[in-house]
């Protein structure tokens, strides 16, 4: 059974549905064309290694994370850096892409920004690359199990939006 197939099962029995797309969901700007909504509605699942010990943090596609609130947070120290490819597989379950807040391994601390409650719905990846989950924060908070932070800061408009 693939990734997607799993969450689609678990998402079901929640009554919480997978929206698959031909095009690319990959990042928070291919996703959100996809989706048909703006980039800081995405929920986009990023994994840091904190002093070597790898955190998951949910975030809109609109913000940064920052490495202090994030250390704070954790309650860990040392050097914040991204994962490689392998080790994002490996510590997640799910490739680059299509790292997803759901059915994530237990021992895997997970922190949602508050940033995502300025929306109704978020949408998030689920387990691929081609796909998207529409939630609110209460179906993430419940569904993931993970903590509410403020562990983030916009990232620039001109950033987000490089053609505009």
């Amino acid at each position: 059974m693939t990734a997607i197939d799993k969450l689609k099962e678990y998402l079901a029995s929640h009554d919480v549905e997978v929206w698959e797309y031909v095009e690319p969901t990959a990042t928070a700007a291919s996703a959100a064309a996809a989706v048909g909504c703006r980039v800081a509605e995405i929920a986009k699942t990023l994994l840091f290694l904190v002093g070597g010990v790898p955190v998951a943090v949910v975030t809109c596609g609109d913000m940064k994370v920052k490495s202090s609130r994030l250390k704070q947070a954790a309650g860990l120290s040392g050097k914040v850096k991204l994962p490689l490819k392998d080790e994002v597989l490996r510590f997640t379950g799910y490739a680059p892409g299509g790292v997803c807040p759901f059915l994530l391994p237990p021992d895997l601390p997970l922190f949602l920004d508050s940033s995502l409650q300025r929306f109704p719905t978020v949408y998030a990846a689920a387990g691929n690359s081609y796909s998207a989950v529409p939630v609110t924060m209460i179906q993430l908070e419940r569904l993931t199990g993970g903590r509410v932070v403020d562990l983030c800061d916009p990232i620039p408009e001109k950033l987000i939006n490089p053609d505009e």
